[in-house]
């Protein structure tokens, strides 16, 4: 079985104010409609030093810039397959 995926959401006030409070909500109902709150652990995080870049999401240590609500699904999806 594959082990738990850590996810950290960058709430830094540049990511913030580019939407990642909607990607937050995204992410918590996805997590919940793929019976995936056991497997991530999903918490908001610091600045990640790539403002310019954000929104962004920390998947295990990478680093994903620019996630926005059109493309979380996606990645979402890449990310967590090894669950489903």
């Amino acid at each position: 079985m594959a082990r738990e995926t850590e996810m950290h959401i960058c709430l830094g006030s540049s990511c913030f104010s580019r939407g990642n409070k909607d990607v937050v909500v995204f992410i918590r109902d996805y997590l919940k409609k793929n019976h995936l709150e056991d497997k991530v652990i999903f918490k908001g995080g610091r600045c990640m030093g790539h403002c310019s870049n954000g929104p962004n999401l920390k998947i295990n240590e990478v680093i994903k810039e620019g996630v926005t609500i059109s493309k979380i699904e996606g990645i979402l999806d890449q990310e967590l397959a090894k669950f489903k």
